[in-house]
């Protein structure tokens, strides 16, 4: 065996000290605020998962009785919360399960997703290194700081676990590439059926593993249409593990998917591109120097694939992005978000880049001192802008907001299951611990109709009526509209919350409904 050289076995350690320092920072970036908005300002999407994970928890049933998205993320949220329930138990929170709403489990659930989407980076960099050591830790480091990575980490929603599955099809695809045998092709079609279990789009992973199976030389052990069948068979297995009652209650399971598919209708003609929307925004999230980077590798990838040696990597790294884009692109229905899964790869054909250009500065015919700034400068104009932002966007979003503070009083103030009407946006408050109804305005309702319906609190927000301080915590706050005067004469204000620079938002105030 030949020994491992001193200076080789310095430069392991020092990549495995980066890589080590590439996944603390990305940890760090996806945690931290984490609970913020808990529980009265939860992502747009969160409650479809978590109100499921809690009725499959109290009715013992795991039919979700819901499949507008599979159930793979599902079951694993319901596996956290069961432990997170068992824990709460012990530390004397709650004794049954009639007394936890979603409200219990989302901080939990959200470690979840961070978790994955911290795992995602080192399924990157196990994959980059297939281009070199360089290119791995470069895509590791850009995917950790990526904007629209770290700030759906923070919520439990599916796409940072979809964008996982999706990831493990590429490094088991690329290592099916490199050893074709039925395992290898197993464990690709299972990650892919794996992906599909999470979020039905993500069926289009499944076009890596069959890029790897019909790329096989002539000549192999394994055939190419044992290697499809084997492939196409795990990944059809994969989905009914995660989804089984898509069998089991086919009925819902096909009307859950046709509601799902209804709701994404063509994008109309007059509006812009969405191919160009999509562009902006992940142009944004990378900042231009890593997004021209990134267009540069996307040419190297596809030049590639069709020329030169290491062919099928090479495609691997363009056939998921490509067939994906082409599935969400034109939908009428479009968040950034729902262009994540291709994000990793993206990051893939910017280290590529980044890595070609830092050879040939390292090649230059300067003194090494000018080698080395110039390489650093490079790596820093890559990686600073999305770091700088997903900095920004984190701190930010753990700021206090007067909705905060409004729900931080109530939880103290008001008694559980008491009945409240509220006009306040961004502050929904939770079922499983208030009566409440939100409606657009409070303004002109007859307050004595109010409270014979039993409503006891009433919260106003500037928001709806349209007036906030100009310069917060100088200005007085917004007089409430003459549209208010009865309800305000009928009912106690017994709380104003008014915005500073520190704690932004609307005016609020919490009016108690006395009873006559």
């Amino acid at each position: 065996m030949t020994p491992i050289e001193p200076n080789e076995r310095t430069i392991g350690q020092r990549r495995v000290l980066a890589l080590a320092g590439i996944l603390t920072v990305g940890f760090l970036l996806r945690v931290w605020n984490l609970g913020a908005g808990i529980p009265f300002a939860v992502g747009i999407d969160e409650p479809a998962i978590m109100t499921t994970v809690v009725r499959i928890l109290k009715s013992g049933s795991f039919n979700p009785h819901f499949f507008e998205y599979p159930t793979g993320y599902i079951y694993v949220q319901l596996g956290a919360a069961i432990v997170n329930f068992l824990v709460g138990a012990m530390r004397h929170s709650w004794k049954a399960v009639e007394q936890v709403g979603p409200s219990d489990f989302y901080l939990w659930g959200r470690f979840v997703t961070a978790a994955l989407g911290t795992a995602t980076i080192a399924l990157v960099h196990r994959a980059g290194l297939r281009w070199g050591p360089g290119v791995g830790l470069a895509a590791a480091g850009l995917l950790a700081v990526m904007p629209m990575h770290v700030r759906e980490s923070h919520f439990v929603l599916t796409d940072v676990p979809m964008t996982f599955a999706v990831v493990l099809t590429l490094l088991l695809s690329l290592r099916a590439s490199e050893q074709p045998t039925l395992r290898a092709f197993i464990a690709a079609g299972a990650a892919a059926g794996l992906a599909a279990g999470i979020k039905y789009n993500a069926l289009m992973a499944f076009s890596m593993p069959l890029l790897a199976a019909l790329a096989l030389a002539r000549g192999q052990r394994l055939s190419r249409g044992a290697a499809v069948l084997t492939a196409a068979g795990a990944c059809v297995a994969a989905f009914f593990v995660t989804t089984p009652f898509a069998l089991i209650d086919l009925p819902a399971f096909l009307n859950g998917f046709g509601t799902q598919a209804a709701a994404f209708t063509p994008r109309p003609r007059t509006s812009e591109a969405s191919w160009i929307i999509y562009g902006k925004h992940l142009r944004q999230a990378f900042g231009w120097p890593a997004w021209l980077l990134a267009a540069g590798g996307a040419l190297v990838a596809l030049f590639r694939s069709f020329a030169g040696p290491a062919r099928t990597r090479w495609a691997l790294l363009a056939v998921f992005p490509a067939v994906y884009f082409y599935l969400i692109n034109g939908w009428g229905f479009m968040f950034a978000r729902y262009a994540l899964p291709i994000v990793p790869f993206i990051t893939i054909w910017a280290a590529v880049a980044l890595v070609w250009l830092a050879s040939r500065l390292a090649a230059a015919p300067v003194p090494a001192f000018a080698r080395k700034a110039g390489v650093a400068v490079l790596v820093l104009l890559a990686v600073l802008p999305g770091a700088i932002s997903s900095f920004t966007w984190v701190r930010g979003h753990g700021t206090e907001t007067t909705q905060a503070q409004a729900w931080a009083w109530m939880k103290r103030s008001v008694w559980p299951s008491s009945m409240i009407l509220s006009e306040a946006r961004g502050l929904d408050l939770p079922p499983e611990r208030y009566r409440s109804e939100t409606v657009p305005s409070v303004a002109g309702m007859d307050p004595e109709a109010i409270a014979a319906a039993g409503v006891e609190w009433i919260v106003l927000s500037s928001d709806a009526w349209g007036s906030r301080p100009r310069t917060a915590g100088v200005q007085a706050p917004p007089a409430v509209p003459d549209a208010y005067a009865p309800i305000l004469a009928r009912a106690q204000a017994v709380k104003v919350i008014v915005p500073t620079p520190e704690n932004p938002g609307p005016v609020i105030h919490i009016l108690r409904l006395a009873r006559r």
